[in-house]
């Protein structure tokens, strides 16, 4: 009896499957018979549809959570390794366990957004934390490359006055907008800067070049927009608010105690 069960219960399924088969033949070869149906039923195919899409959105976003997770675990063993030359620009202490490389643009508004962000960890974590900033100026903002070069040829003069600089411009980002390079040489004389040095500096191999070397390393480590963090190693992609670099830096700081 248990065999003619299975029998049976076998040879329901294949006729499932073959009437599936024939439906979905049937539907293809008849696309009105849907068309007819979701017309005398709109509302219940727009609640299967929403309820349908809804269903994808969550199972990518638990997918993209996955892969995050892995991302970020597998950086954690395998850190990024950046360039960081002597003479570089770090804002904060230079001695800190914990560097943030920071790629970012002048003009970009989530860039300013990112600065705001690193404010408040800087002050949260003091002196264990120190941030070097590195250039990727989008072609898209016409005053992000100006700014770059004078940020480096202001910091040939003082690192101090370079910092002060950043924190100026990215304060005051619609004044770069509006008034362009005019209001990166009053931001520079403002702070001080000898503005013939500066003007001698701007185009200089030397500016060229580390702006240059900044955008290859930020393509080779797979960052396409700013801004782009690498918090000893590990990358954070966006203006993400400081819980993200906390979630990272307690981790980081737990493993070199």
């Amino acid at each position: 009896m248990k065999t003619l069960g299975r029998f049976g219960l076998a040879l329901a399924c294949i006729n499932l499957i073959g009437c599936a088969a024939i439906v979905e033949k049937t539907i293809e070869q008849n696309p009105d018979i849907v068309l007819n149906v979701i017309k005398k039923n709109p509302k219940k195919f727009m609640e299967v549809v929403s309820e349908a899409a809804k269903s994808a959105q969550e199972e990518a976003r638990k997918q993209e959570d996955d892969n995050e997770r892995a991302r970020l675990e597998d950086e954690m063993k395998n850190p990024k390794k950046p360039s960081i030359d002597e003479d570089r620009t770090i804002f904060g202490n230079k001695e800190a366990k914990i560097t943030i490389v920071e790629y970012s643009d002048f003009e970009c508004p989530y860039c300013s957004k990112g600065y705001d962000n690193l404010k408040e960890v800087r002050k949260q974590y003091g002196d264990k934390v120190r941030v070097v900033f590195k250039h990727l100026p989008l072609e898209f903002h016409p005053m992000a490359m100006p700014a770059a070069k004078y940020f480096e040829a202001v910091a040939q003069q003082s690192h101090e006055m370079a910092e002060k600089f950043h924190d100026a411009i990215f304060s005051n980002q619609s004044a770069l907008k509006e008034k362009k390079e005019q209001f990166l040489k009053d931001t520079a004389k403002k702070l001080g800067a000898n503005m013939t040095k500066l003007m001698s500096d701007l185009n200089s191999e030397k500016v060229k070049n580390r702006i240059a070397k900044d955008m290859d390393e930020a393509k080779e480590f797979g960052f396409s927009g700013t801004p782009g963090f690498l918090i000893n190693g590990v990358s954070l992609r966006g203006a993400y608010p400081p819980p993200y670099f906390q979630k990272i830096i307690d981790r980081q700081l737990g493993e070199t105690k």
